[in-house]
């Protein structure tokens, strides 16, 4: 067999293609196309393109719904299945080596192919129909569902989706009155869940933000009765939280400052007006520059994320293909959290 029976099709320039893809394994004899063949599966695929797309395995498990453990698994198996490394780590997350590069130039043309079948399949049949309604928070929205939602709507295009981005205290009243046909939303104090039936989603963790020149920032965690002192920045959403917190610890709360949204508590934190505690995936070097995560050593500090639907009603079609779309997991990581 020459090796133009083992390069794979495609691509501009078949000699250039050929010595691109024998660089993935360093040589011929430690890529074996038929083990690939057999042993990787497209969501270890699609996670590695997670993976180089975040920056990091953990947010890249975060995205794809997955424990954060079996994330590394997965990739660990597939560099030794490739015969070589794909991802470069660094204090700073991960970035594609010149192996993994190649590799994720031919993995995006295979999604590619198979977003071209899903359409012309699709034409076959008339799908699923109807109206469906998401509430849920920009916290949830931005991370977690907008990209869901996008592929919902490319799976399912003759369905009329509406989004209401709504504060996470009445994402849940949107569903019990109707209003909505399903609704996301972080469990929180003292939250009235009357006129729905709840699912477990998925698990994110709050983490404290600082500035990177902090006397914090140098520490490997930290604990509420430690923010206490400094000028703590409240989101709205997370007061009662963070009261029910102080009462414990037998003291007052009063924030420095309270605001509406994530993105402005950051601004405020990088402005050196004080600290703020946010969930995890919504800090970033990319996003969020000049500031540093810390974990924040509390039982509270991991947020359970759920899904409302209305209390003794069977959800339509509609509703029942994004319950399921969400839901949707590996067998090797069914009943474990995304992220803990």
């Amino acid at each position: 067999m020459t090796p133009a029976d083992t390069a794979p099709a495609g691509g501009p320039g078949g000699l250039r293609s050929r010595h691109a893809w024998q660089h993935l394994g360093g040589d011929m004899g430690t890529f074996n196309r038929l083990h690939l063949i057999r042993q990787v599966d497209l969501f270890t695929l699609r996670l590695f393109l997670s993976a180089i797309e975040e920056r990091q395995i953990g947010r890249a498990a975060i995205r794809e719904n997955i424990a954060a453990s079996t994330a590394t698994k997965r990739i660990q198996v597939l560099e030794d299945i490739a015969g070589i490394q794909l991802l470069e780590r660094g204090p700073k997350g991960v970035v594609p080596s010149p192996a993994g590069a190649v590799l994720a130039r031919y993995v995006r043309q295979i999604f590619d192919s198979l977003e071209d079948m899903r359409s012309e399949i699709a034409s076959f049949t008339e799908g699923v129909r109807g109206d469906l309604t998401i509430a849920s928070a920009r916290t949830l929205l931005v991370p977690f569902l907008a990209r869901e939602i996008g592929e919902y709507s490319r799976e399912y295009p003759l369905v009329n989706l509406a989004v209401h981005d709504v504060e996470n205290a009445d994402i849940v009243q949107q569903v019990a009155h109707g209003q909505a046909d399903i609704g996301v939303f972080a469990a929180a104090y003292e939250l009235d869940l009357d006129g729905v039936d709840v699912t477990p989603y998925r698990r994110d963790r709050l983490v404290a933000v600082v500035r990177q020149d902090h006397w914090l920032s140098d520490q490997l965690s930290v604990t509420f009765r430690d923010l206490l002192p400094e000028k703590l920045i409240a989101v709205n959403s997370m007061l009662g939280a963070f009261r029910a917190a102080a009462r414990r610890l037998e003291q007052d709360f009063e924030p420095g400052y309270t605001v509406r949204s994530a993105s402005v508590a950051i601004s405020l934190v990088r402005a050196g007006l004080g600290v703020t505690v946010q969930p995890e995936c919504l800090v970033s070097q990319e996003t969020a520059p000049g500031v540093a995560m810390v974990q924040l050593d509390e039982p509270w500090a991991v947020r359970k994320i759920h899904i409302a639907t209305p209390h003794g009603r069977t959800p339509g079609p509609a509703a029942r293909a994004f319950l399921s779309q969400l839901l949707d997991r590996p067998s090797d990581d069914r009943g474990a959290p995304s992220h803990s």
